[in-house]
């Protein structure tokens, strides 16, 4: 399975650190030891769909215990029903890598 999820915390950071809260929302997919690609609106993540959903679980809390007051989490889920032929990042994007 592969999802993508896009963490909007409010405030997004700190004075000092602007985007804090979000860094906070990678760190957990950092830790998670599952493949990911961070991008510029949002993070990939493959893996096993019950870790996955309890990934998603714990970025989008990450920001609110990091400190934001509020948090919107947009997450997009692609899952086919035989676990032989789930898609992957380097299946959906590698051939447009330069």
């Amino acid at each position: 399975m592969i999802v993508e999820i896009q963490v909007l915390p409010f405030p997004p950071g700190t004075e000092k650190a602007h985007y804090a809260h979000v860094e906070a929302a990678i760190a957990v997919i950092q830790a998670s030891g599952l493949t990911y690609e961070v991008g510029p609106l949002g993070t990939s993540i493959q893996g096993a769909p019950d870790a996955l959903w309890a990934l998603m679980r714990a970025v989008h809390e990450a920001t609110l215990a990091d400190g934001a007051t509020a948090v919107v989490s947009v997450i997009k889920v692609e899952q086919t029903a035989s676990p032989a032929t789930q898609p992957t990042i380097e299946s959906l994007t590698g051939k447009f890598r330069s």
